[in-house]
């Protein structure tokens, strides 16, 4: 039960008894006066099950957009109700103005709207709803929490988006380029054309040229039809933050931007995330949709507290097909963790793929190695610049094993642009 405002001003009325009878007697039957109309306020008031409460699925949402839930009340008694119902969700949905005032006559629907603005990536549940419906007198109220089920799933935001257009542009003009396009190993036959001036002669087709009465040239187009695989460590490491970012947030955001790209420029893509196991697993076969459903696979991904088993996840890309392809390893650069971990397997994917490993830099180690006004900022910078060294040492060791290494601030750009270079250039 709850008691309304109404009754300590009920109370407080009572000091005008006690001055004209100043009685103690006074005050005692003025206080049972006013328990007496709450105990018959609070017989007469509804139950909360005479509200009957539906709520319609949310569905899905990118992590810092609004959204909003509802909830279906319906009077199902034969009495009025009026009262309050509280919509309460875990913090980290953002729930606002969720309490709602009813006063619905027997039969009588409305529909409660409650915004959310999610705060965490993940699904995001209703904790409960709360009903209190008031008695007749509006000193009491009978109060009951319900479980009415409820969730919204907060997506990966996509923030690099917003650089899919210009690498777009650059794809097509890759594409489009007229003479010689791209020439070298690897790359695909696109058609004959007649010679011009300025063309590689070495790519004189000299069979077509004695079948017509001008020199042919062969052109040729960047490489389709190959695989990329995204491998996402989600691992105790990619638990670090770079800002206030997590680093495997990093990580999905240059995912979801490098497979937008591949499947646009006609590649294959697949997906393995996993640390101590594999937690997801897609195959994408020519998916327009494909950053929506990666996004929907990622919701639900977190960094776990425990080292990478990169057997594992070396034997769940090889388990995707034996043809070649292009392995990203959206991973941290960190010592101690690649060359314990991560180094005794490369030799087995380096054998049969084209491995990149992607990490995000933090610029603050930069920063802090320009720094040296005080002592504390001499030892802070002498720390960095050994941090620096070691990753810089991993990485030159890692190229040493035919592995592309993209250490960037902001990755998402700077995985695309390599993978433009090396379709421009036939590696895949």
């Amino acid at each position: 039960m709850s008691i309304s405002g109404r009754v300590p001003l009920l109370l407080l009325l009572g000091v005008g008894a006690v001055l004209l009878r100043p009685e103690m007697s006074t005050m005692w039957l003025w206080v049972l006066a006013v328990l007496l109309l709450v105990g018959v306020d609070l017989l007469l008031a509804p139950v909360p099950a005479a509200l009957s409460l539906e709520r319609p699925p949310v569905g899905s949402v990118r992590l810092g957009d609004p959204t909003a839930t509802s909830l279906v009340a319906t009077n199902s008694s034969r009495r009025r109700l009026s009262g309050v119902v509280r919509d309460a969700w875990q913090p980290t949905a953002g729930a606002t103005g969720n309490r709602h005032r009813i006063s619905l006559a027997p039969g009588d629907r409305v529909v409660l709207t409650t915004a959310l603005l999610p705060r965490r990536r993940g699904d995001l549940r209703a904790v409960g709803v709360t009903v209190r419906l008031r008695g007749p007198l509006g000193l009491a109220a009978r109060q009951r929490t319900r479980p009415v089920d409820g969730a919204v799933r907060a997506l990966p935001p996509f923030d690099s988006r917003k650089h899919l257009p210009s690498r777009l542009a650059r794809l097509r003009e890759l594409d489009g380029r007229a003479a010689v396009r791209v020439r070298g190993q690897g790359t695909e036959f696109d058609s004959l054309r007649e010679y011009v001036q300025g063309d590689d002669v070495r790519s004189i087709d000299w069979r077509a040229s004695a079948r017509s009465r001008s020199v042919v040239v062969r052109t040729w187009q960047p490489e389709r039809d190959r695989r990329v695989v995204l491998v996402l460590d989600t691992s105790r490491t990619s638990a670090g933050r770079v800002g206030d970012v997590p680093r495997l947030d990093s990580a999905m955001d240059a995912a979801l931007l490098l497979a937008s790209l591949a499947t646009r420029a006609g590649d294959r893509v697949d997906f393995v995330a996993g640390d101590r196991r594999v937690r997801s697993r897609l195959r994408f076969a020519g998916n327009r949709d494909i950053a929506a459903r990666l996004q929907e696979s990622m919701a639900t991904l977190d960094p776990v507290i425990a080292e990478a088993d990169w057997t594992g996840l070396a034997g769940a890309v090889n388990g995707l097909g034996r043809q070649r392809a292009l392995v990203v390893l959206l991973t941290p650069l960190e010592p101690s963790a690649v060359e314990e971990g991560l180094l005794p397997v490369l030799g087995a994917l380096t054998r049969h793929h084209r491995v990149v490993l992607a990490s995000v830099r933090d610029p603050e180690l930069e920063q802090l190695t320009g720094t040296l006004a005080t002592l504390d900022e001499v030892y802070d910078a002498a720390a960095a610049e050994q941090v620096i060294g070691r990753r810089r040492h991993t990485a030159e060791m890692l190229r040493a094993l035919g592995v592309d290494v993209v250490d960037a601030d902001d990755l998402p750009p700077a995985l695309a642009d390599h993978y433009l270079g090396l379709k421009a250039r036939g590696l895949l």
